[in-house]
C-alpha cells in the first residue's frame, strides 16, 4: 500500500492523483509552450503545407472521389497558379474566415454586458443560487446544449465559464476548460434538435440515394442516443474538471479581488429591467418564426428554418438590448456615445485574436486549397474498407478514423461530405442503418475537437486563456483539454457498444439494423 501511495500526489482539494498522469500532462505542456507564439507557429505550419503540397504533387499523390469518381490530386501551392492563388486570396482568406464575423458581432453584445457589469452580477446570482457542488455540472450541461446555437457557444459560454469560476475563487482556466469541453467535445450531443441534425441529415440522404433511392433518412434518428450522450458527457466533464483538471492547475492567485460583493439596489433594479427587456426582445424575435407567416420560418422543419441558419443576429440582439438597458438604468450610459465607446473597448480587447486570425486563416486556406484534407479523409475511408474489421471492432475503427481526420478537417459537415458517400453505402451493405452510421460519425467527429489544431476557434480560446495566464501557450491548452478527449472518447465508445449490445433504438423509429 505504501508503494502505491508513493505513486500518488496530493492535489489542492485533498484528492490523490497518479503522479504519472500529472507528469505526462506537465511534460506535454512544457513541450507545447516551447513552441513559438501561435502567430509564428501558424506561419511555420503554413510554410510546411506549401512544401508538402509541392512534394506530394511531384510524387503524384491523389485519390478518387467515392461519389463522382473524379480524381483528386494534391495541388502544388508553390506552382505558378498556386503562388498566384496565394496572392489573390491573402485578404479574402482573412476577411472571410468563418468565425471572425461571428466572434466580432457577438462579442459586441457580450462586451456590452461585460463592461457594464451586468454579466458579473448575473454570475453572482448563479453562484449564490446554485449549490457549489453543481456549478461545474451545470456549466458543462449548458455548454453541451449550446450546439442548438451552432458555434455561438464558443464565443459566449467559454469566457463565461472562466468568469464564473473566477467569481467563486476557483481557477478560471478550469471553468474555461469545462465549458470548452462541453461546447466542442460534446458538439455531437444534445437533448433537443440542432441545426447540425438538418445539415448532416441532408448529406446523409444524398449518400443514401446512391445505393437505395427509396430510403428516406430520418433527420431525428439520432435523438435518443444524443440525449443519453448528453447525460454521460455532463457527468464525465464534471468528473474530469473537478478531479483532474482543476487539481492539476492548483490554486489561482491574482491581484484582482475575486470575492463576491453585494449587489447594490441600483444594480438589482438594472438586472430586473434588463431581464424584462430580454423577455420582451425574445417575444418580438419569436414573431420571426413562431407564426406561420413569420419571415424567418421558412418551409419544412423549424430546425432547418432560416431563423436557425441566421441565429447570430438573433443572439446579438438578444444580448445587446439588456446590456444597453442595464447600462442606462445604472447611469453608465448617458448618451449614445457611451455605447459606442463600450464597443471600442470590446474590440480593443480582441486585438490579439484578430492578429492571430490573419495567419491562421492563411494556414487553413493553404491546407484546403492543396486538397490535403479530402485526400486524407478518403484515404482513411479506403483504409477502413481494407482492414477487414466487422461488428463492434469496425465501429470503433470508424470512430477513431473520424476522430483522427477531425484534427485536420475542422468542419463536421465538410468531413461528412467526404465520409458519407463512403461509409453509408458500405455500412448499409453490412446491415447498418444510415442513421446509425451518422450517429457513430458524430461521436468521432466530436471527441477530438478540444485538441484539434485546425479548430476555427483555437485562436479565440487562446485569447481567453491569456486573459488569466499571460505565460500560457498552446501547450497549456492542449494539456488541459487532453483528459477530456481521452475520457470522452473511451466512455462514449463504450456507450455505443452498450447500445449495440442491447440493440436499443437510436431515435424515433430509428434503429441500428436495417
Amino acid at each position: 500500500m505504501d508503494a502505491f501511495n508513493d505513486e500518488l500526489l496530493d492535489s489542492p482539494d485533498g484528492t490523490k492523483h497518479s503522479k504519472y498522469l500529472y507528469k505526462y500532462l506537465d511534460q506535454l505542456e512544457r513541450i507545447g509552450n516551447r513552441m513559438p507564439h501561435p502567430f509564428i507557429m501558424f506561419g511555420i505550419l503554413a510554410l510546411f503545407i506549401l512544401l508538402m503540397s509541392a512534394l506530394l504533387s511531384w510524387l503524384g499523390v491523389g485519390v478518387y472521389h467515392p461519389q463522382t469518381g473524379e480524381r483528386i490530386e494534391v495541388f502544388n501551392m508553390l506552382s505558378g497558379p498556386g503562388i498566384a492563388l496565394m496572392f489573390s486570396r491573402l485578404i479574402p482568406n482573412f476577411t472571410s474566415f468563418a468565425p471572425l464575423g461571428l466572434v466580432l458581432v457577438i462579442m459586441l453584445a457580450i462586451g456590452t454586458m461585460d463592461q457594464t457589469g451586468l454579466l458579473t452580477n448575473v454570475l453572482k446570482r448563479i453562484v449564490l443560487s446554485v449549490p457549489r457542488r453543481f456549478i461545474t455540472m451545470t456549466l458543462v450541461f449548458v455548454a453541451i446544449l449550446s450546439s442548438i446555437a451552432s458555434d455561438a457557444g464558443y464565443v459566449v459560454l467559454i469566457p463565461l465559464g472562466a468568469a464564473l469560476f473566477a467569481s467563486m475563487g476557483r481557477h478560471p482556466i478550469a471553468g474555461l476548460a469545462a465549458a470548452f469541453a462541453g461546447v466542442a467535445g460534446g458538439f455531437g450531443a444534445n437533448i433537443i434538435f440542432t441545426p447540425g441534425d438538418a445539415l448532416l441529415g441532408g448529406i446523409s440522404q444524398a449518400a443514401v440515394d446512391t445505393i437505395d433511392p427509396s430510403y428516406t433518412f430520418n433527420i431525428i434518428g439520432n435523438w435518443f442516443f444524443m440525449i443519453a450522450s448528453t447525460i454521460l458527457l455532463t457527468l464525465l466533464g464534471t468528473f474530469v474538471t473537478d478531479k483532474i483538471v482543476e487539481p492539476r492547475l492548483g490554486a489561482y492567485t491574482t491581484d484582482e479581488d475575486t470575492t463576491i460583493s453585494e449587489v447594490t439596489p441600483l444594480e438589482r433594479r438594472g438586472m430586473r429591467l434588463a431581464g424584462i427587456a430580454m423577455l420582451i426582445t425574445a417575444a418580438i424575435l419569436a414573431l420571426l418564426i413562431v407564426p406561420s407567416w413569420g419571415p424567418l420560418r421558412g418551409e419544412g422543419s423549424l430546425v432547418a428554418s432560416p431563423f436557425f441558419r441566421y441565429l447570430v443576429p438573433v443572439i446579438f440582439i438578444l444580448f445587446l438590448v439588456p446590456g444597453i438597458v442595464y447600462g442606462v438604468v445604472t447611469k453608465q450610459f448617458t448618451s449614445a456615445s457611451d455605447v459606442v465607446n463600450n464597443f471600442i473597448k470590446t474590440m480593443q480587447s480582441l486585438a490579439p485574436y484578430i492578429v492571430l486570425v490573419f495567419m491562421a486563416s492563411q494556414f487553413v486556406n493553404f491546407f484546403t486549397q492543396s486538397n490535403l484534407g479530402p485526400i486524407l479523409a478518403i484515404a482513411g475511408g479506403e483504409f477502413l474498407t481494407r482492414i477487414g474489421f466487422t461488428g463492434f471492432g469496425l465501429i470503433v475503427a470508424f470512430i477513431l478514423v473520424s476522430a483522427f481526420i477531425n484534427l485536420f478537417i475542422g468542419s463536421a459537415s465538410a468531413q461528412w461530405l467526404l465520409f458519407a458517400p463512403i461509409f453509408i453505402p458500405m455500412f448499409m451493405q453490412l446491415g447498418y442503418t444510415p442513421e446509425f452510421t451518422q450517429m457513430v460519425y458524430r461521436v468521432g467527429d466530436s471527441i477530438t475537437n478540444p485538441v484539434s489544431p485546425l479548430l476555427s476557434y483555437l485562436a479565440l480560446i487562446l485569447t481567453f486563456v491569456h486573459k488569466y495566464d499571460k505565460r500560457a501557450g498552446i501547450g497549456t491548452l492542449i494539456s488541459t483539454m487532453l483528459p477530456y478527449t481521452i475520457v470522452f472518447g473511451i466512455f462514449w465508445i463504450l456507450l455505443v457498444g452498450l447500445w449495440m449490445l442491447f440493440d436499443l433504438p437510436i431515435g424515433p423509429a430509428a434503429h441500428i439494423w436495417l
